[in-house]
């Protein structure tokens, strides 16, 4: 599961997963690397490109990936500044794309490729184990959705430029900036009215809260003319395994190393000592809590060197963090590296494709953001009345659902009164039994059997790979209803 790929940055030894999307620092999943650079001092490289801003440069119906006739792709940059460029790849439904809703996608890190969830999880082609082939998805969620797959913040994925975002906000910002010029191109001006549904997993829940929120912001400022721009139709936020708020968050490592659906992951011992690194007077609860108090980057970057250096990473055992039923060597989801770089000219793609960016996530390092609570976003979206899905697959640790469901238990929202007289009903997709979910006014929460960090990467005794994924992205995204048993 591990990508043995190994990057030297102001001496410290940095590592991505493939599996998944949390970095390696020093052997620490997600630790914070020795002397970080300030967030605007990292050179990319290959910069000497001029961009021309408020453009899209585009390579139409490449063949890749998509091959039902007659669905157009495209896939290409969208250049927010003269030094920075963000790369995307779209596929129109395969039913109605006339009037099919239009599907963000993000994966997390901070750091990573959303090519992650294109050739993992739910795009129109799945990468093989062989690594080298593909294989076309019958589950995909362009099934009913215009998808358009997003690498962010530059730097990352084939995204090119100057890295100057080191928060979610910051990424907020250059999101609304890209979609601003993805809306204008005339080849998807079509769209901007549709309902837009904005879904990612992992950091995820860090993008997916800051992205809403500021998507209602502007939306506001428009009708207000404080600014000009093309208001976006919000309609449904998904976000899977998401790390959102550590505070509540960070106690599912110690649960769920003990008692999980699997195997425990540790021993006794191991799980007392991540206990005290947790409680204990300086310890990972007071260090958070400290960030979550107007804490200053240095104090929250602190923070997630000594709760992952003491909490996650020592729970984790032997054991896959993106899937406990096997071990840490497990090579899947297969790595795709290889294969997206050699068809990089026929899909318009500049530089060479790495998962993840090590200066990206050194630049979220530096300011803490990882032990930021964005919960408050969270329950903002919820409170204006956009459909939400927290899910979760029960296979994972990294961003276990025990924790998750920490967070969902401490939300103040409208409707957390209805939240907390709910019970856990029983997911069912074609009669099969397939996780536990509640509802409670425009929130839903899945927690999905059998099913690692990339949920829809998993099957479940007799579904398929994706099916039960599927079922619920319908059901929040395309049906705007809560979800329910088939």
């Amino acid at each position: 599961m591990f990508f043995v790929g190994f990057f030297l940055l102001s001496h410290f030894l940095f590592t991505a997963t493939l599996g998944g999307e949390v970095p390696i620092v020093d052997g620490v999943f997600g630790d914070v690397p020795k002397d970080v650079p300030q967030v605007s001092g990292i050179p990319e490289p290959d910069t000497s490109t001029v961009f021309a801003p408020g453009e899209l440069r585009v390579v139409e119906n490449s063949g890749v990936c998509e091959t039902t006739p007659n669905v157009y792709q495209a896939s290409g940059y969208g250049d927010i500044a003269t030094n920075q460029s963000i790369w995307f790849w779209f596929f129109e439904s395969r039913k109605n794309s006339d009037t099919a809703p239009l599907t963000l996608w993000f994966n997390g890190g901070p750091g990573s490729s959303s090519m992650v969830g294109l050739f993992r999880a739910h795009g129109p082609c799945r990468i093989s184990n062989d690594t080298r082939s593909l294989w076309f998805n019958r589950y995909s969620w362009n099934n009913d959705s215009n998808v358009l797959y997003i690498d962010q913040p530059v730097g990352v994925g084939f995204s090119r430029g100057d890295l100057r975002v080191g928060t979610s906000q910051q990424a907020a910002v250059d999101i609304w900036k890209f979609l601003q010029i993805w809306f204008t191109d005339s080849r998807f001006s079509k769209f901007r009215n549709r309902p837009l549904h904005l879904w990612g997993e992992s950091y995820g829940g860090h993008y997916v809260p800051s992205f809403a929120s500021h998507i209602l912001d502007q939306n506001a400022a428009i009708v207000a003319n404080r600014t000009v721009g093309i208001p976006i139709n919000l309609k449904s936020i998904g976000i899977g395994n998401g790390l959102t708020d550590p505070l509540s968050q960070y106690p599912g490592y110690l649960t769920y190393a003990a008692n999980n659906p699997y195997h425990p992951l540790v021993n006794n011992s191991t799980i007392q000592r991540g206990t005290t690194a947790w409680t204990s007077a300086s310890g990972c609860r007071t260090q958070i809590t400290s960030c979550y108090n107007g804490g200053s980057n240095s104090v929250c970057s602190a923070a997630q060197s000594f709760c992952n250096g003491n909490v996650l990473t020592p729970l984790a055992g032997p054991y896959n963090v993106y899937f406990v039923p096997m071990l840490s060597n497990d090579p899947y989801p297969p790595d795709f590296t290889n294969y997206i770089n050699s068809i990089r000219a026929r899909i318009g793609a500049e530089g060479t494709f790495q998962i993840t960016n090590r200066a990206v996530y050194s630049n979220f390092a530096s300011t803490g953001d990882w032990m930021r609570n964005s919960r408050l976003d969270l329950e903002k979206i919820v409170n204006a009345g956009i459909r939400t899905l927290i899910y979760a697959g029960d296979a994972d640790y990294i961003v276990n659902y025990q924790g998750i469901e920490n967070m969902l238990n401490a939300m103040n929202t409208n409707f957390t009164s209805i939240w907390k007289q709910q019970s856990f009903s029983t997911y069912n997709v074609r009669g099969q039994e397939a996780g536990l979910f509640k509802n409670a006014g425009p929130m839903s929460y899945l927690r999905i059997y059998g099913a690692g960090h990339e949920v829809p990467a998993y099957k479940y005794k007799n579904l398929d790979y994706g099916e039960a994924s599927l079922q619920m992205f319908l059901q929040v995204a395309i049906s705007n209803v809560a979800l329910a048993s088939t």
